[in-house]
Order: structure tokens, then sequence, then C-alpha cells
């Protein structure tokens, strides 16, 4: 089998990542690359133009319709536009279907030039042999200092580079002044809080009047436990501040973690809606007045000051217990061990990070920088929102969990459905979490 292909074997065991189940390439949902009706040729290079090199780029981060979407399309615009000769075609994949859609273009041939990947999968697919080894270039470059240590070390699969980070986020909570204010409720700051506040801002909801003068049925706080990577990133910092981790989840902290929302969805503060929504749709809660807090990232900011202007909102850290905690959140940008361009992906790459693009880039989509020398910018740190976010990253915490975090995430994700939908205890589902997790956990 040729060098750039993965192994069969190691495709089967890619495809069990997350799922337990394998899907047939041709049950893949079509993808079409914007601005293009032409689908990928095999071996990841499209036709090139006359003369030219055609680059494809496949990502989850959004259509014309988000913020995050428009600020990538705008940044292939720009590059298209600055390097004649090459034409990059993007791909917008839905965030549920890329890890499969690579996997599948893996088996049979059939990837892109370039990549973003959630940064707790990168060493999954390094791992399978998927993405380039970039660390001869990277040394060239002579740039990989310049990062924070979280974000760089996610692209490194024992020892060598597969990626350059693409930007950084992290959780924190989100108030409604026009539910705290007359409640006279302060951002929760651990959580006995927590509770009291949910409690109060439920009860205010349902039996006070609501911003539109209208009784509303909306809960004191949103939080996202859907079955996906999604639902996972929300939980784990909660977990973290009790001082446990995964290796101990089945523990005091562990099961206090997992209860602490059992009991906010059974005492009627948090929807039990929340195990099928995803950070945009508990946005979408917040927006609409139906949840008077939430927890969410930076990415929401410009949403919200497009899509509700006059919405009176603010930002604080996520209440401690133990301790304080965050999620170290954002993706990677990396190439495709199969290209046909390696030279052009690898200038795309680079041209990426030069501190302008980068910059004018998350500024519009809402992150925040990996790169240590672009977030002393007064864009990071003269808005008190952004502020709060940087000061929250302190204390965000990576998902260095190897290879095999994507089973590990399906793993913890599966509990919080099993015990805040009231089918299992929460120590039977703690217990049978932790016997899935430990033989996942790197040596």
């Amino acid at each position: 089998m040729k060098d750039n292909m993965i192994s069969r074997r190691r495709f089967l065991e890619g495809m069990a990542i997350g799922t337990g189940v394998m899907f047939l390439a041709s049950c893949a949902p079509a993808a079409t690359p914007a601005g293009s009706s032409a689908a990928p040729a095999a071996g990841g290079a499209a036709a090139p133009g006359a003369g030219g090199v055609t680059l494809t780029w496949w990502d989850y981060m959004g259509d014309e319709s988000s913020a995050n979407g428009v600020a990538v399309m705008e940044q292939v615009k720009k590059y298209n536009d600055s390097h004649p000769g090459i034409t990059v075609e993007r791909t917008f994949i839905p965030f549920g279907d890329l890890k499969q859609k690579l996997l599948q273009g893996a088996a049979a041939g059939q990837l892109p030039d370039v990549a973003i990947i959630d940064n707790p999968d990168h060493s999954s697919f390094a791992s399978l042999g998927v993405l380039a080894d970039i660390t001869d270039p990277i040394a060239a470059w002579g740039k990989g200092g310049d990062y924070f240590p979280g974000p760089w070390d996610s692209t490194i699969y024992q020892g060598k580079n597969y990626g350059i980070p693409d930007n950084s986020n992290c959780l924190v909570q989100w108030y409604n002044k026009a539910f705290t204010e007359p409640a006279g409720i302060e951002p929760p700051k651990n959580w006995d809080e927590l509770r009291a506040a949910a409690a109060a801002l439920t009860e205010g909801q349902r039996f006070g009047i609501a911003m539109s003068g209208v009784k509303t049925e909306g809960f004191g706080i949103a939080m996202s436990g859907v079955k996906t990577e999604e639902g996972a990133f929300q939980w784990l910092p909660f977990l973290w501040m009790t001082g446990e981790d995964l290796a101990t989840l089945d523990s005091d902290g562990g099961r206090a973690a997992l209860q602490l929302w059992v009991d906010l969805v059974q005492n009627g503060y948090m929807s039990p809606g929340i195990l099928n929504w995803t950070q945009g749709d508990v946005k979408d809660q917040f927006v609409n007045g139906l949840a008077a807090m939430m927890v969410n990232g930076p990415w929401q900011i410009p949403v919200l000051k497009s899509d509700a202007p006059d919405l009176a909102w603010d930002v604080a850290v996520l209440p401690a217990e133990k301790q304080g905690a965050s999620i170290l959140g954002g993706e990677n940008m990396a190439i495709i061990k199969s290209t046909q361009h390696f030279d052009e992906a690898w200038n795309l790459l680079i041209w990426r990070q030069e501190p302008e693009n980068l910059k004018e880039y998350l500024v519009r989509a809402g992150k925040l920088p990996s790169l240590a020398t672009l977030a002393t910018d007064a864009a990071w740190t003269t808005d008190p929102v952004i502020k709060v976010f940087m000061d929250q990253l302190k204390v965000a915490k990576p998902r260095n969990y190897g290879p095999k975090y994507p089973e590990i995430s399906n793993a913890v994700q599966e509990m919080m459905q099993a015990a805040i939908s009231g089918q299992k205890p929460v120590d039977v589902a703690v217990v049978e979490a932790q016997a899935k997790i430990t033989p996942l956990l790197p040596a």
C-alpha cells in the first residue's frame, strides 16, 4: 500500500473512534467546496487551473451565516487575491462529520491538502498517519517558540510536529443583566452561589416579567450536554474544578461534578433540553431570554453583537469549587500527508500566521490568539470582555489525553447522557465511564 495511505487495520480502528460503529464512505454527507461545484480529486488535489495550483481545504468553522465562517471565507479570498497562480478551494463540513470524513477520505485516497482540526483530535489523526510531519519546516521557520505552550503542545505527537495552532478559546459564564440586576445577583464565584443564582433566576423568569414584558418559562442557566465533543468540552472544566481528572473520575469529586449538572436539571433550574443543545443552541436560549446565564466561548461575542445588539450582557470567569478551571479550546491547521502540493500548503499555513493576517481573522471570528506575541495587542488587552477570557485562559486546561481521546470523550458523553436523563444513577454512570476511560489513557 502506498505510504500516503493508512493501513486497513488502522483505518478500521480510526473509524471506531468516538462511535464504535463503522460508516461506509458512500453514507458520508456530500460537501462542495465554497465557490465551486467540483468535488476534490483523488489524492487531495483538485484539478489545477491553467498554469496554476489548486489547494483544497476542509474545516468545520461555519458557513456564510456565521461570523466564524465569514472570517474564514474572507481570509481565503484575501489569500487567493494576493497569490496569483494559487487557488484555495474551501469546503465547510459540519463539526460532527469532519472526523469521519477525514477517516473515510484516508481509506479512499480522497483527502484535502490542508485541514483545520479540533486540537484534542490532532494527535489521533497524527497517529493514524493522516497528517504530514512538518517538524523540519517548523525548525527552519524558527517561530515555534512564539506560541503559548498548551496550544503548541497539542500539535506534537511522539516528539514530532504535525500542525500549527490556528486559534485558542476557553469557556466563561455569561449573564443577562436584565435578569441579574433586578434580582441583585452577582456572577457566582463558587458552586453554592451557582446553585443559588440558578434557582433565583429561574424563579424570577417564571414568575416575573422578562425583557419583552411577557412571562416566560425560562431557566436560570444553560449549558451544552449534547452527545458530541461540545458536551464533553463544557462538562470537563467542572470535573477539573474539583481537583480530579479523567484518571480519577471515579472519585468524590468526579461524582460531585456530574451530580451538579444532574441537580440543576432535576431541580428545574436548567432545561433537560441541554442533552440535545449545541453551544450555538445554548446561545439562542440566552439571546431569546430563555436562560439568564450560560456557559459559552468567545466565538459568540461577534454573534451577540450582530444579532442582539440591544441585549445587555456581561461575562465572568467560571465559578470555582476546590480550584478555578476552564478548558483550552481551539483548532490547529495541518497539512495532509497525501498532498501533491506540500510547498504551497506550507506557504499557506505560515501566511495565515503573519500577525496582520492572523489578527484580522481572529478578531472577526471572535477567537483568542495562540500566538503569544500577538496576545499583547490592544485587541485583546483593552476590551473588558476579552480581558475576562484572557484571564480565564490562565487556568484553562488542554485535553492532552493522547490519540485515544475521541474514544475517551465518547465515554464522557455517554456518562453525561445517562445520568442527566435519569437513565442511570450518578455513581453507576461514573463507574462505567471510568472502566472505559482508564485503558484508553496514555501510560
